[in-house]
């Protein structure tokens, strides 16, 4: 069983930067794959990023690539989602989840709002 609980989440103007964390805790040895996932109102909800637990690969949506960053400090157990050029269309309730295979995820956090101001 593995737990992961997101924090960091809060209001920011357009243009601006917000780090996400992401700390997991349990049978963290079993995870595989760590991910990113945004739900904005009215829509489903959408994959944003992840990075393999080794820390040897990340992925990006098409639609934060560039702007957003995951890395991971594998001391604390911790992931995090470095934000930046914030736009208004990144409002969103952003969750974390981990996994035990690639792009499977078993486990996932209550989630933490983002809101971007214009």
């Amino acid at each position: 069983q593995v737990h992961v609980v997101e924090s960091g989440g809060g209001v920011v103007q357009a243009g601006g930067s917000l780090r996400l964390s992401c700390a997991a805790s349990g049978r963290t040895s079993t995870i595989y794959d760590m991910g990113w996932f945004r739900r904005a109102p009215g829509k489903d909800r959408e994959f944003v990023g992840g990075i393999r637990w080794s820390g040897s690969l990340t992925l990006y949506a098409d639609s934060v690539k560039g702007r957003f960053t995951i890395s991971r400090d594998s001391a604390k157990n911790t992931v995090y989602l470095q934000m930046n050029s914030l736009k208004p269309e990144d409002t969103a309730v952003y969750y974390c989840a981990a996994g035990l295979s690639p792009a499977s995820y078993n486990w996932w956090g209550q989630g933490t709002q983002v809101t971007v101001s214009s």
